[in-house]
């Protein structure tokens, strides 16, 4: 949710700040700012707008700035960068500095709007502040900072800080040791850029909860919510860690905990490059990221499998410690958010018939304020694409104050999640831009499979002849998705014909049904369409009620034991004139007289095809949504990583 970008070097200022808030519109926003320290460092220049980043570079320019609506290839964004710069200088805007901070807001306290934007500063406008995250106790400071006779211009939980920072550095006379008397004094999530006039050679960040990241550079460096703002300048960045601060000056950057003792560590280098987060020619990178899942597969699984020639023999994981705990334990506890908990109830499926455990998959904000009830022989797994989500890093916290082992399933190296788990198991999926995840979802599908089979050969319920067909099986998962993605024709014309339906189900059952919530939850969040999910046992319990000419039922149908009693739920939604698609292996006609269409995906292991089955489901999601009109890669109203509740 929202995007920070600071800069501290000898270039101006703004570019470099527009350019890294263009790499970070996939967290979603509705306004956007940037606060810049003048030249002559006697006053920070300010100018915020609500609505898209176009509008912001308009008002500092004062012109009509095509900005590129890509800029993520490193040479388009120099072009961008160098023409922003030209243009401040022929127009003499104002907003002119080396030093500097910008923000894309998502409205949390007060309405989208240029006074509600960041960034946000004291009275004098001598201290300005970005902000991501909330502020649990801002109603009772502002009150007390009004007592002290402080006038707020907006409705924000951010302006607070900017004047509780003002109050402890007219106390103090130093902006560092200000910023730390305000930290300690504010309840909830952030992640911060401040600067201050007195002190026009450095900028300060801290963070709790909300990411942030330190770019370090040649003569100049970076803040950024998350690293694609800065990697065209640097690979060497610092992940700060959990309440602590960094003051970045031009030729140097130190790290502080949360009592200002100063920290020092190596910095980490990013692997990828920008190249890994163009879209390549695609129309979307939502639709790049559906074909870049067979790949995603290929790299999840091969540190993981060990082959005997060219066949796959044991499932081995490096990255945690696969041991009696394991082996001995009573119970999985699986918790998440959105999509990774739609991963966390396959999951469920999977450990439950290869491991013989028993699984209890928990929503995360629900289990962090119900008093769960943990066992000290619990594995605790915690799985979130960003690694960032607020109430699931809540749960893991709490699961670790219990005793539990925690096991964490990210996409994201140096993520909170990853640094607070015990152990963690990466998906390897690479950059994620879209805000619906696709290729992020798969590969947390791919890592909890292998863990349950693995687990169920450890434990004696998958036997050896049965844990190397699984292997086997599991093995063809890349090539088996890139059939899928090679012939989709028929689903994009499926989604013309359909897309203006007013009512869509998925139905399922056992594994299907679970892959049915992430299916609607695809077709809602990039189409807007209303959509739900269900067993398809339960129709006849109320949702057939629903059902009439303006409906479309989806049936997931994976498992071919189920394949008659699905087909009777098929015909009874099809009686009502609901128009039905059924998403399948079968190739015996099984569905062929109740349903309007057909998409057949390769056969496999029926209890491995949730990871083949809802790739059809995610691209009649893009296709409805391009067809309707929308943007599949930045959905109205939702971010991509949720780092408040």
């Amino acid at each position: 949710m929202c995007g920070i970008v600071g800069y501290v070097g000898s270039k101006q200022a703004t570019p470099v700040l527009i350019n890294g808030l263009k790499k970070l519109e996939y967290r979603g926003y509705d306004s956007a700012g940037v606060a810049v320290m003048s030249e002559t460092a006697d006053e920070i220049l300010v100018r915020k707008s609500k609505g898209a980043l176009k509008f912001l570079v308009e008002k500092i320019t004062g012109e009509v700035v095509s900005i590129s609506k890509n800029p993520d290839k490193i040479e388009r964004a120099k072009e961008d960068e160098k023409r922003l710069s030209e243009l401040i200088e022929k127009t003499g805007s104002i907003v002119k500095g080396t030093a500097g901070i910008g923000h894309t807001r998502w409205a949390t306290h007060g309405e989208p709007s240029d006074l509600n934007s960041h960034p946000h500063t004291n009275v004098s406008g001598t201290i300005a502040v970005v902000h991501n995250g909330i502020i649990e106790n801002y109603a009772k400071l502002k009150a007390w900072l009004q007592d002290q006779g402080v006038v707020f211009k907006s409705q924000t939980d951010t302006e607070v800080i900017a004047h509780l920072i003002n109050y402890f550095y007219e106390k103090t006379g130093e902006i560092f040791k200000a910023v730390l008397e305000t930290l300690r004094r504010l309840e909830g999530s952030y992640a911060l850029g401040v600067l201050c006039t007195k002190f026009p050679d450095r900028l300060i960040a801290a963070r709790k909860e909300s990411p942030l990241i330190v770019g370090l550079g040649e003569g100049e460096n970076f803040i950024a919510s998350d690293v694609p703002a800065v990697l065209e300048y640097t690979r060497d960045v610092y992940y700060l860690e959990q309440n602590e601060l960094a003051v970045l000056y031009n030729d140097h950057v130190d790290l502080f905990d949360s009592d200002g003792n100063k920290v020092v560590r190596k910095p980490s280098h990013v692997e990828w490059d920008m190249a890994s987060a163009e879209k390549g020619g695609y129309a979307h990178f939502m639709l790049k990221e559906i074909y870049e899942q067979p790949k995603a597969f290929t790299d999840t699984l091969r540190p993981r499998l060990v082959f005997d020639g060219n066949a796959p023999v044991d499932i081995q994981f490096d990255e945690i410690n696969f041991g009696e705990d394991w082996k001995q334990a009573g119970r999985i506890v699986i918790t998440a958010c959105g999509t990774a908990y739609h991963a966390g109830v396959v999951g469920k499926y999977a450990f439950e018939k290869f491991a013989r455990i028993p699984v209890v998959v928990d929503v995360a904000s629900e289990f962090r304020y119900r008093n769960p009830i943990l066992n000290k022989n619990d594995i605790f797994i915690v799985i979130s694409q960003s690694g960032e989500t607020a109430d699931t890093l809540a749960a893991l916290r709490l699961a670790k104050e219990a005793g539990a082992k925690v096991i964490a399933i990210t996409n994201c190296v140096g993520s909170s999640v990853s640094r607070e788990a015990d152990e963690v198991i990466y998906t390897w999926a690479g950059p994620e831009i879209a805000v619906a995840s696709t290729k992020a979802y798969t590969t947390q599908l791919m890592c909890l499979y292998l863990l349950a089979i693995k687990l169920g050969n450890a434990r004696g319920t998958v036997s050896d002849s049965e844990y190397a067909r699984l292997l086997s099986e599991i093995a063809k998962i890349p090539e088996k998705a890139q059939e899928i993605v090679d012939n989709q024709a028929e689903i994009q014309k499926f989604a013309s014909r359909q897309f203006n339906k007013s009512k869509i189900f998925y139905i399922g059952r056992q594994f299907d049904s679970a892959s049915s919530l992430e299916s609607a939850l695809k077709l809602k969040e990039v189409s807007y369409m209303h959509c739900e999910a269900f067993a398809a046992g339960e129709l006849k319990h109320g949702p057939i009620a629903l059902i009439d000419e303006d409906t479309l039922v989806v049936s997931i149908a994976t498992e071919p034991e189920l394949y008659e009693k699905l087909a009777s739920n098929i015909t009874e939604v099809k009686s009502r004139g609901a128009v039905t698609m059924a998403i399948t292996p079968d190739k015996k006609g099984a569905f062929t007289g109740c349903c309007n269409s057909v998409i057949t995906i390769p056969e496999t292991e029926p209890a491995l095809a949730s990871m083949l089955s809802i790739i059809p489901a995610q691209l009649f999601a893009y296709y409805c949504s391009v067809l309707r009109g929308n943007d599949p890669d930045k959905p109205r109203n939702l971010a991509k990583s949720v780092t408040v509740e």
